[in-house]
């Protein structure tokens, strides 16, 4: 499912047109990475938990020319599904 289609499935689950759908989306998903970028973590029951996650740096190797790279530490974003998410 891309975005489009995800906005369509919100516009027909909650009979919004699928401009206030986009809306919807767009401000659920700045919310959770303001969120985040502010070092909160985010938790929907039933859905899941989004928290950031530290990731050290670390040496990495160039596959084409088989250098080495040093890659920068930085905080990435992590999700943890829910017991409702769960296939």
């Amino acid at each position: 499912m891309n975005k489009t289609e995800l906005i369509n499935a919100i516009a027909a689950e909650a009979g919004l047109t699928k401009a206030a759908a986009a809306k919807a989306l767009a401000a659920t998903t700045n919310a959770i990475a303001g969120a985040l970028k502010a070092g909160d973590k985010v938790a929907i029951l039933g859905f899941g938990t989004f928290a950031p996650a530290a990731r050290p740096a670390r040496t990495g190797k160039n596959p084409r020319t088989g250098e080495v790279v040093n890659i920068p530490a930085k905080t990435v974003a992590k999700f943890k599904p829910g017991s409702e998410l769960a296939l």
